[in-house]
């Protein structure tokens, strides 16, 4: 211990880091170095937070300015490097020690502990570095070699006097970073300020090595916390509600939380399957790489096949926040070949935040959390946790921990129990709801769809279903598929297909959910849209357990994005209706919308990460949905992928070329250009005027004026 008499003096320690999910492990390690180190302050900085909140970057730049020790970690985003960068260079020189781990190069490099530095070009130190490393240096190598290679290479440069001692301690900060502990993260605080800090009194500090955790595990809230810290296995028989027979999900989980006890988001999903009947697997993996979890766990040669892999680490299976090794991650998943979903924890605002914002994800977030899973081949990104801001922190923290959100948790729960289930059920027993198209409204546009020839296409569909085993009745060609939908009893009720259904009002009232805020834009129930005044229409045929549905017209044609971007608007009561039927009537197993496209991912509410409250999610629910889709048309199929969980599937154009004009109408446009240019006054135009009469004789286009032609 110190002696207490000794002056108090300010030593700062700042870490900058993509987000918080460390701060409380700092702040308790903090606590326990205080008696110790009098004055020491240990502060964290989420990059993440810098887009949204510029005072937070202020904040952090400040606390850079200030810095005795600065350690800067998961920085790979450019607009987060250069809004840090000029500050951590400003600072390198004067502080006691700047080190960079597991971030850009420009991040890394600028490394500075003791004698090693790693903006020196081709020093002995890192030629040693390289080396070592050996000759497989791809960024894509398995994060199970990194990891090897990262506890060997300290015990080998031990051996190695002089400048080499100051390159083993940045690989041992290494070390205490990826495996952040409380105690590992407090030894790592002692680490630098036994080695690097200014104070001779404070230098030589005894410090322990770094804990070594399992690179992979099993975690469990319910396992004890004496196998390992943090309530961890390596065997999949220790992990308790295990029900024989059931269902299984394989979780893929940061260990970086784990380690540091941040995990009641995690326990929260992991109770919440449980509940429903399923078996869960929840393993994490070192680095940025999950395939050795999901090898050592969920790969039927190791143990139970898993029935769907979800993923709530927020990042790719293979990369992390850094890269995304989507060929790779492909094919592991081509081995599991089960449903894969992602689900994401808010690192870049505050639950609260995302909450009230119309927008959902920011640009940032939506590329870091939904569109590189998406690459993979993921499905039905979720938020499914977050911290809570400043004014929540009687009851959450102060927003250091991690909280679940326990209405999404819900919602990707029932999603995963849905797909796992239909994925067990026979054919035979599964029920099938088919949305077809019907735009512009009351103009025989029911049944088209951009680029594909809808009943044909839907005819052949069905005759496959029936020999995959469906019970499903398919009408012996494709007129009579078309009769049977679109003609039916249409005329005796005066609709534009078939009447399947009706809901009346009476139901609509007592079994809608938000019906205030459909009333609000349109009306008491029923309103007017399909309707005759007692209730709305479901339109479509039955055949067999397969159901084929017309969407309802949904109310602003004239002005579709309205649908979009209008704060307060609702669907119709007929096109809510429609989907409660699908779902609470027909009872459908699965949804598949045939063609491009639809309006159910235009309907209003957040552009990304959509919540309870946003429309998209409270019709399609928990519903699996299957988007049949133009293959030319990426952009808004991202839309159906990200605002209606939509697995989409993609066909081909049909070939195109440019007709052309007939021989004929070919020489008559040449003749009218010849008499456009011609002058009013030239003696050739009464010539051109008499051939153009003659040529438009000659495709029944004689009788007209040039100037009408034209």
């Amino acid at each position: 211990m110190r002696d207490e008499t000794m002056t108090f003096r300010p030593y700062r320690v700042v870490i900058i880091t993509l987000d918080r999910h460390v701060e409380a492990t700092c702040q308790r390690a903090a606590q326990a170095l205080a008696p110790e180190f009098p004055g020491l302050e240990l502060i964290v900085h989420a990059a993440a937070e810098w887009g949204e909140d510029p005072a937070a970057l202020e904040a952090a730049r400040a606390d850079v300015a200030r810095g005795d020790i600065v350690v800067t970690n998961l920085l790979f985003l450019e607009e987060q490097i250069e809004a840090i960068r000029p500050d951590l260079e400003s600072r390198r020189d004067a502080c006691d020690a700047m080190v960079g781990l597991i971030a850009d190069a420009k991040i890394v490099k600028l490394t500075r502990m003791g004698t090693l530095d790693m903006s020196a070009p081709e020093s002995a130190t890192r030629r040693l570095l390289k080396k070592l490393r050996g000759s497989s240096n791809s960024k894509f190598d398995s994060g199970a070699k990194k990891m090897a290679m990262l506890r060997r290479l300290p015990k080998l440069l031990k051996l190695i006097p002089g400048k080499a001692q100051d390159l083993r301690a940045w690989f041992l900060m290494m070390q205490y970073w990826l495996g952040a502990s409380d105690d590992n993260v407090e030894a790592m605080v002692r680490f630098l300020i036994s080695r690097y800090c200014r104070f001779d009194d404070w230098r030589g500090a005894r410090v322990a090595a770094p804990i070594d955790y399992p690179d992979c595990g099993l975690y469990h809230p319910d396992l004890p916390a004496a196998t390992f810290p943090g309530h961890i296995t390596e065997k999949a028989g220790d992990l308790p509600n295990h029900t024989p027979h059931a269902p299984t999900v394989g979780l893929v989980m940061m260990r970086s939380y784990v380690l540091s006890g941040d995990t009641a988001h995690y326990d929260a999903v992991i109770r919440g399957m449980e509940a429903r009947g399923l078996n869960v697997l929840p393993a994490f993996a070192g680095g940025l790489d999950a395939r050795p979890a999901i090898e050592s766990f969920f790969e039927e040669s190791r143990g139970p096949k898993i029935d769907a892999l979800v993923s709530l680490t927020g990042f790719s299976l293979v990369g992390g926040p850094a890269y995304n090794d989507n060929d790779s991650a492909i094919k592991v998943l081509k081995r599991l070949d089960v449903p894969y979903l992602a689900a994401h924890p808010l690192e870049f605002q505050t639950l609260e935040q995302w909450e009230a914002s119309p927008q959902g994800l920011g640009p940032i977030e939506t590329t870091m959390l939904i569109a590189l899973p998406e690459l993979d081949g993921a499905t039905c990104p979720t938020v499914f946790a977050g911290r809570h801001g400043p004014d929540a922190e009687s009851s959450a923290g102060g927003g250091k921990a991690m909280a679940p959100c326990t209405e999404r948790i819900t919602s990707l729960v029932e999603k995963t129990e849905r797909l796992v289930r239909l994925r067990r059920r026979k054919n035979t027993d599964s029920r099938v709801a088919i949305v077809l198209f019907g735009f512009p409204p009351n103009a025989g546009a029911v049944g088209t769809a951009a680029y594909l020839s809808v009943f044909e296409s839907l005819h052949n569909t069905m005759q496959k279903m029936q020999a995959e085993g469906y019970d499903i009745e398919v009408p012996p060609s494709v007129d009579a598929l078309r009769s049977a939908v679109l003609d039916g009893n249409a005329a005796q009720y005066g609709q534009e297909a078939n009447v399947a259904a009706h809901v009346s009002a009476d139901q609509i009232v007592a079994r809608t959910p938000n019906l205030v805020e459909i009333e609000e834009v349109w009306g008491p129930a029923p309103g007017k849209a399909q309707s005759d005044g007692r209730g709305v229409f479901i339109l479509g045929k039955s055949f067999g357990k397969v159901f084929v549905g017309v969407q309802p017209t949904f109310g602003y044609e004239g002005d579709p994005m309205r649908l979009l971007f209008e704060r307060g608007f609702a669907p119709t009561h007929a096109f809510v209706q429609f989907y409660l039927w699908l779902r609470n009537t027909f009872e459908a197993d699965a949804i598949l919308h045939f063609g491009m496209h639809g309006a159910l991912e235009f309907m209003p509410g957040k552009q990304a990460g959509l919540g309870a409250r946003d429309w998209p999610d409270r019709l399609i629910g928990d519903m699996p949905n299957v988007y049949l889709y133009a293959s030319n048309n990426p952009s808004e199929a991202t839309l159906a992928k990200r605002r209606s969980g939509a697995v989409t599937v993609t066909h081909l154009t049909p070939p195109l070329s440019s007709a052309g004009l007939y021989k004929g109408l070919a020489e008559l446009k040449d003749s009218l250009t010849r008499w456009r240019e011609t002058a009013p006054d030239a003696p050739e135009r009464e010539e051109i005027e008499t051939l153009i009469a003659e040529q438009a004789d000659a495709v029944d286009l004689g009788g007209q004026e040039p100037e009408t032609l034209w």
